[in-house]
């Protein structure tokens, strides 16, 4: 089926056409007919799905059929995000193919300056693409009405309950009419995400594009088993050797971002660093000079790497394990995207043993091992816990905003409806919200994730919490 079969105006087709895509992806079969229709939709759809034009070509065509009178221009679409990046992608989708409609959109978002994006807004935006803080900070200052909205996206909800945002976007949806259609996108389903589309969604549509917490088929995946202080070396042997020449690398800290690139760079391999506290302008000149080849390895946080849409990706690198296993298949479906292959090459040592078994428990299988000759592990090296992102080797990591301690989306997203109850002695929930002068970059798993990394706090879930998944994106 093409296209111009599922309901779209010819603008909408024609501007698909000029990207040269002929035919929609599973997710856009499903989505466009039933976004067109009015229906609210709960979708499970991971990066590289086409998940974006999913709703951006309905969204478009539902706001133009509809067009305000002449001389009005409310804010009548608006899509949350959870990072900046994925913002502007995400406003840049709407541009391109709303080329041919008199629609305008816009992007705001922290870690730039406010002023111009003011002056954005008073000029009269149809579509409005935001990250919860900064939209936030515009509706304090009286630069911005949500009273008009039509259209709500929440895209990569998952990610916006992790990185504690659970709190600004029951603002924003008591700013909103209750007259409105509701499209939420997740690439998980989990309890939290089953929550709060309970209390957005008015009978939602379900879509089903991929198997829950399934890593990207057309992934190449393997482990190399490597003493911790042996990786960087082991990383720069691999780029080089093998000639990768562009390779995206994962850490579980900003500083171990930094300290990273900068090796890699005295190693003669050119390396840039993003993470949140980046500016966005030395984010946006990492992520350019990667895409055009000029920085052969990019070194990222979870957070900043986010919603990155790098096409023909060819490399992952976990240069350390994320705490929580749903991250590693956010991290892989970097590469292996629309159709591509792909390879994640994973680096664990002795302290991350414990994140291989719970990552290849949510794979429900195990990720190949393969030894490299010269770098195989000192057997006599004593493991050593992981405590907020950070071997106790190396300190245990204080403050910083990509990883604030206690941001639990699930008990957040239960205060939507009802008070949650808590493990005794836990602490409540903590949010960090972007300001004016930066984005929010607070990533946070729930407390599962340091018991498990934590040898002295690996206790089992309190009793009482456990609920019936439903059928929706399958089982584990």
């Amino acid at each position: 089926m093409s296209f111009d079969h599922l309901g779209l105006s010819a603008e909408l087709v024609r501007a698909v056409a000029e990207q040269g895509y002929q035919t929609p992806t599973p997710v856009q079969l499903q989505a466009i007919p039933m976004i067109l229709q009015g229906r609210d939709i709960l979708a499970g759809a991971q990066t590289g799905t086409g998940k974006t034009a999913g709703f951006v070509l309905p969204l478009l065509q539902r706001l133009h059929q509809r067009a305000q009178g002449r001389g009005e221009r409310p804010v009548r679409a608006l899509v949350l995000t959870p990072t900046r990046e994925l913002a502007a992608q995400v406003e840049q989708s709407v541009r391109v193919y709303g080329k041919h409609l008199p629609l305008n959109s816009t992007a705001i978002f922290g870690g730039v300056g406010i002023n111009p994006q003011i002056d954005k807004l008073r000029q009269g935006v149809d579509i409005l693409v935001a990250t919860p803080g900064r939209l936030l900070d515009h509706v304090g200052q009286r630069t911005l009405d949500l009273s008009r909205i039509e259209i709500l996206v929440l895209d990569e909800a998952d990610r916006m309950l992790d990185m504690g945002f659970i709190h600004d976007i029951r603002k924003i949806l008591g700013l909103l009419p209750a007259a409105r259609q509701n499209l939420l996108f997740s690439a998980t389903y989990t309890n939290d995400i089953r929550n709060l589309a309970e209390k957005l969604l008015n009978k939602p549509e379900l879509i089903e594009v991929a198997a829950r917490n399934t890593a990207a088929e057309r992934v190449t995946q393997l482990v190399h088993m490597v003493d911790r202080e042996r990786k960087r070396e082991l990383l720069s042997r691999l780029v080089t050797a093998c000639n990768w020449r562009q390779v995206l690398v994962f850490t579980r800290t900003k500083h171990g971002a930094n300290r990273l690139a900068q090796q890699l760079e005295k190693d003669g391999i050119g390396a840039a660093a993003i993470h949140g506290n980046k500016s966005q302008a030395a984010r946006t000149r990492a992520l350019a000079g990667f895409k055009q080849g000029a920085v052969r390895v990019l070194v990222a946080t979870d957070i900043a790497a986010r919603g990155l849409d790098i096409d023909q990706l060819p490399h992952v690198v976990n240069y350390e394990l994320p705490n929580v296993p749903e991250d590693y298949v956010h991290r892989i479906g970097r590469t292996g995207r629309a159709g591509r292959s792909g390879e994640a090459v994973s680096l664990v040592c002795v302290d991350e043993h414990r994140l291989l078994r719970d990552i290849e428990r949510v794979l429900k299988r195990e990720i190949p091992r393969v030894a490299v000759d010269g770098f195989e592990p000192d057997p006599t090296i004593a493991a050593e816990p992981i405590q907020n992102g950070r071997s106790t080797a190396g300190g245990a990591r204080r403050g910083g905003r990509d990883r604030p301690a206690k941001a639990h989306g699930a008990q957040a997203v239960e205060s939507v409806g009802k008070p949650s109850a808590r493990p005794a002695g836990k602490s409540p929930a903590r949010f960090q919200k972007e300001g004016r002068h930066g984005e929010q970059q607070a990533h946070s798993r729930n407390g599962r994730a340091v018991q498990r990394a934590n040898a002295a706090a690996r206790a089992e879930a309190t009793p009482g919490r456990r609920r019936e998944r439903p059928a929706l994106f399958g089982n584990r």
